[in-house]
């Protein structure tokens, strides 16, 4: 069986994104990594995400994609058991996977299940077009969804936006809701095309998930290759105290209800 990793990569060091560590994790995992994005213009139109995504699958020339975001990492000690797992499940279309949401590196949400596994050698038709985000694995029309598919329970640690500074995500998040109202024609939850409006939208929505963040994980923990990164954490990085919002956080018998909930039931 023949593994690729598909990821995209737009100016990454400006950016923050851990590329260099992601990238060793995908050298390790998979037989070949396909990088799209590198055209990716500035302004663009919400749908043109996908359009990267599937670029990335087309070019592929293995059995199995990975599609990746370049802040996706999986732990060193489950790379052969995933690889054993869709070399077994050749006849299914896709492999979900749980989300460990990480915004500070000694706590997680087990936020959801990710079908990112899909089978081009079996389903070379697969798109990366459905979903109200239209970036979801779709099959003649239909998406493709955890909960009709076989899922391995061997975590994604997803390091979301943790190395960035407050200005990075307020330009950034700005950038995407402007992108999402030139297709959609409203700026939905995003705020707005300033990047303070984009930044306070943003922000609010994470002190809302950090609530259920209750799943504690030390250093060690984390997979080899981002380890030394999350030591290192600057204090204008968002993941060093959430920009001092991780010191006043309030919970909630039911957040640690929920949080427990997501991972274990």
């Amino acid at each position: 069986m023949k593994l690729s990793v598909c990821t995209t990569m737009t100016d990454p060091e400006s950016r923050r994104d851990p590329w260099k560590e992601a990238i060793e994790c995908y050298e390790d995992l998979a037989d070949e990594i396909v990088i799209t994005g590198d055209n990716w213009k500035y302004d663009f139109s919400w749908e043109e995400i996908g359009k990267f995504f599937q670029e990335g699958f087309d070019k592929a020339k293995g059995d199995w994609v990975l599609r990746m975001d370049l802040d996706y990492f999986f732990h060193e000690n489950d790379i052969s058991k995933i690889r054993k797992f869709l070399n077994s499940n050749s006849q299914e279309p896709v492999v979900a996977f749980p989300q460990y949401q990480i915004f500070s590196p000694d706590r997680y949400q087990v936020k959801t299940k990710l079908c990112i596994a899909l089978n081009k050698k079996m389903f070379p038709q697969i798109k990366l077009n459905g979903g109200g985000d239209l970036c979801q694995p779709t099959l003649n029309g239909n998406q493709l969804v955890h909960k009709n598919a076989v899922n391995l329970n061997t975590p994604i640690f997803q390091y979301d936006s943790i190395f960035r500074t407050k200005e990075i995500i307020s330009e950034d998040r700005a950038r995407f809701a402007k992108a999402w109202n030139t297709y959609f024609g409203n700026y939905g939850t995003r705020g707005g095309p300033e990047p303070n409006q984009a930044f306070d939208a943003w922000f609010e929505m994470i002190k809302e998930r950090y609530l259920y963040h209750v799943l504690k994980i030390d250093i060690d923990s984390h997979p080899k290759y981002i380890k030394e990164r999350l030591n290192n954490i600057n204090e204008d990085e968002f993941g060093y105290d959430l920009f001092g919002y991780k010191s006043n956080v309030e919970r909630q018998f039911r957040h640690y209800f929920i949080g427990y909930k997501q991972k274990y039931f």
